[in-house]
């Protein structure tokens, strides 16, 4: 591309939060299946053209909308582990932000998506994804140290702990995004809370 049309695209295109909002409406209302390079720019006034230009790829843009998704979250989380109360009733907000709210959830549709897609990423891709649960790893381990500090929980250790529940979570996370019947969001925060209790407090 000549660098006067570079320029031309530059000057034109909407922000890259505005096409990243626009993605996870389209996932949110449609779908993935509804998400296409086409209709996206249609939403945000580019071309799938442009769009490919900006992101490279279709992977690259539903990671980067991963990405953004999982950056709010993350303002979320922490704001709920930071605030005052028992280790216990944070260590449940945190399932709750956690779990998917209903199937088709967006965000756990656009996460179960890219970890398919990652199959065939690269290190670099792979690397981001991880970022993205190192975030959710460490915060929780934070959480359980400060819990068995403070002698609210068993002297578990964090880290191990840490990462049996969150392949817990993911397991009954998958099952409610999904719509597998007979394992609603209710349920699995049952079935999570009474675990928690059993493994940590009882």
């Amino acid at each position: 591309m000549a660098a006067g049309g570079v320029r031309a695209v530059r000057k034109n295109a909407p922000p890259r939060e505005d096409v990243l909002v626009a993605a996870m409406a389209t996932i949110a209302e449609r779908g993935l299946e509804g998400l296409t390079m086409a209709g996206l720019g249609r939403q945000v006034g580019m071309s799938s053209g442009h769009l490919l230009y900006y992101f490279g790829s279709k992977d690259e843009l539903l990671l980067q909308t991963l990405e953004w998704s999982e950056a709010a979250l993350g303002t979320r989380r922490r704001a709920l582990l930071a605030r005052s109360g028992s280790a216990r009733e944070r260590l449940q907000a945190y399932v709750d932000l956690y779990v998917p709210e209903e199937a088709r959830d967006p965000h756990w549709t656009l996460w179960l998506e890219v970890w398919n897609r990652s199959q065939n990423a690269g290190p670099q891709e792979r690397e981001r994804q991880a970022s993205i649960e190192g975030a959710w790893h460490r915060d929780l381990v934070a959480l359980l140290a400060e819990g068995i500090s403070r002698g609210e929980f068993r002297p578990v250790d964090p880290d191990r702990f840490g990462a049996r529940l969150r392949a817990l979570l993911d397991g009954f996370s998958i099952q409610v995004a999904v719509g597998l019947p007979g394992m609603g969001r209710a349920d699995i925060l049952a079935h999570v809370s009474e675990f928690l209790d059993e493994a940590l407090v009882s």
